[in-house]
């Protein structure tokens, strides 16, 4: 399946109502940063590819037609060199201390909570790259704003205009139907992950993680061994 749409959108950008949306207009998955928790196995993919390592997207994203949100969209521009007929859809807040806020409720606390974790979760080394280029110092808000400011620029600076979608929450399905040449549907926008919605989900995210954790250790044990070389 080519990828119909690409989002370059940060987190907290309605990514997850997007998500949703754009599954209704395509009948197809969409990758988001809950896919990558449902695929643990794809972390490692996705930090080569923020690094540089540039996998074989046909292969690595079959089944989906687009991605929104992290860490998908830490490789906008990989993506959209490799599918250009796809739409780029930047989602954002007018506001960067509105995204912060958003931020700091929801997406930064998981973040310190995720970096905390040893290497045995195999989500971990991906938290380490996926804000690398919004921000050093995870608890200054003005550096995240800065990067945040940044994101867009680049985004807006790069992306032909006749090809750039932008979308804030509240724009609705029209933007989004525009550029996929798709009818508007009758029915209301989704309105996914609010910040209550994200925090009442703290100890099913502990539950799954512990399972996660626990899975990639027995992968581990239950791999075999380097083979004895012979004398």
């Amino acid at each position: 399946m080519v990828l119909q749409l690409i989002g370059a959108g940060l987190p907290r950008t309605g990514t997850s109502s997007l998500r949703e949306a754009l599954r209704h207009l395509l009948g197809a998955p969409v990758y988001h940063m809950s896919e990558a928790f449902a695929h643990p196995e794809h972390a490692q993919t996705w930090v080569g590819a923020i690094d540089g390592d540039t996998p074989d997207w046909e292969d690595f994203l079959a089944g989906y037609a687009a991605g929104v949100d992290a860490p998908f969209s830490n490789c906008w521009r990989e993506l959209s060199r490799a599918y250009p007929d796809a739409p780029v859809l930047l989602s954002h807040r007018g506001d960067p201390e509105v995204w912060l806020r958003s931020m700091e409720a929801t997406v930064l606390p998981r973040t310190r909570e995720m970096l905390s974790k040893g290497d045995d979760d195999p989500m971990v080394p991906l938290f380490r790259v996926v804000f690398r280029d919004l921000f050093t110092d995870i608890d200054d808000g003005e550096q995240a704003m800065a990067g945040y400011q940044r994101w867009l620029d680049d985004v807006r600076a790069e992306v032909a205009p006749g090809r750039l979608v932008e979308w804030q929450p509240g724009d609705g399905w029209e933007p989004i139907c525009r550029a996929l040449r798709l009818p508007v549907p009758d029915r209301p926008f989704p309105h996914e992950n609010s910040t209550a919605d994200y925090r009442a989900r703290h100890e099913t995210r502990a539950r799954k993680d512990e399972q996660r954790v626990a899975s990639a250790g027995s992968s581990t044990s239950d791999a075999p061994g380097r083979p004895e070389a012979s004398h």
